[in-house]
């Protein structure tokens, strides 16, 4: 076994609203679907953002897409316009999600 980045394997697309992300993850290859489904789980993503706390992370999975779809709770420092830190959201954490280390044959 390997080891590899996300982004070698999929891209993502985010969004913001509130106090809640969501990130989606798309695979690049229809082959790669399953290692995804496997190695990126709802705790898996939960401990990677450990340090924002999300309150919850759900996992919505999109298998004729080769996608999946993560919703984080409480991880924007209360929302885009009261949060003081620079643009830690959207792109910043689509990208962190994606430099997520995964085990590959």
């Amino acid at each position: 076994m390997a080891e590899t980045a996300l982004y070698e394997l999929a891209h993502g697309r985010t969004g913001d609203k509130g106090n809640r992300i969501n990130i989606s993850v798309i695979a690049y290859r229809e082959q790669d679907w399953p290692l995804l489904v496997e190695q990126l789980t709802e705790a898996r993503v939960a401990a990677h953002f450990g340090y924002r706390h999300p309150a919850a992370v759900q996992r919505y999975l999109l298998p004729r897409l080769g996608a999946m779809n993560f919703v984080l709770d409480e991880v924007l420092d209360g929302g885009v316009n009261d949060a003081l830190n620079l643009d830690m959201h959207g792109k910043g954490l689509s990208f962190h999600l994606l430099a997520l280390k995964l085990q590959v044959p």
